[in-house]
């Protein structure tokens, strides 16, 4: 039975301003989606990897850092140790060589 329009009631046209415009926001999507999107993408967990690496350097030079400020501090100590002992020996030697001049 063939459709036969209703009589006063326009016939329904399909507005292709509407399907054109339809049509160029898919193209636009489908833009943004693969050539934008997508490369941004791969941007962000190149960087995101990157970031962990320099992390991961960093904690390695914290660690180098804080191994390097304990053996200093060992060293200054062990200087400090040696000079009093110096000191010491020297007193010594002083009260030695005034006894022996008297």
């Amino acid at each position: 039975m063939p459709v036969t329009p209703v009589p006063g009631r326009p016939t329904a046209k399909l507005p292709w301003l509407l399907v054109a415009a339809s049509m160029l926001l898919v193209a636009v999507v489908l833009y943004v989606m693969f050539v934008g999107y997508l490369p941004a993408k791969q941007r962000a967990a190149g960087l995101e990897a990157e970031l962990k690496d320099l992390y991961k350097r960093e904690a390695e030079l914290q660690t180098k850092l804080a191994q390097q400020d304990q053996r200093h501090a060992l060293r200054e100590r062990q200087n400090a140790a040696e000079r009093d002992s110096l000191m010491r020996r020297l007193d010594d030697l002083e009260r030695q060589l005034r006894a022996a001049r008297r």
